[in-house]
């Protein structure tokens, strides 16, 4: 249960940082070369590299190499496993908004 919690917090990890997410979205229309992921960011090349690591530990992108292009392609497996993790905490989630929606109205009824 451990190795999978640190997995889902790579995950998160990974995807609270809005370029990381930006990169996420362009490779969602298919595998691209890490020039033209790193085109429309206003950052050096070290720098979008640092992001692609994240991406790569947390095991959202896949890298490859053909000759002198490097490719990225997304892997979905660890946002549908980030995606049910959410869905499963969801009805708890809700039903503590709820019980606290009901506690503060029994409060501004009592005063």
């Amino acid at each position: 249960m451990a190795a999978a919690t640190d997995e889902l917090s790579l995950v998160f990890q990974a995807l609270a940082d809005p370029t990381r997410r930006a990169i996420l979205s362009r490779l969602h229309a298919g595998p691209t070369t890490v020039g033209e992921l790193a085109e429309p960011f206003a950052m050096s090349r070290p720098a979008i590299s640092q992001h692609l690591k994240v991406l790569e530990r947390a095991g959202l992108i896949e890298r490859t190499a053909t000759a002198q292009w490097r490719t990225c392609t997304l892997r979905t497996e660890p946002l549908d496993e980030a995606s049910a993790w959410v869905e499963r905490h969801r009805g708890e989630w809700n039903e503590r908004f709820d019980l606290l929606d009901e506690h503060l109205r029994s409060m501004k009824e009592q005063s």
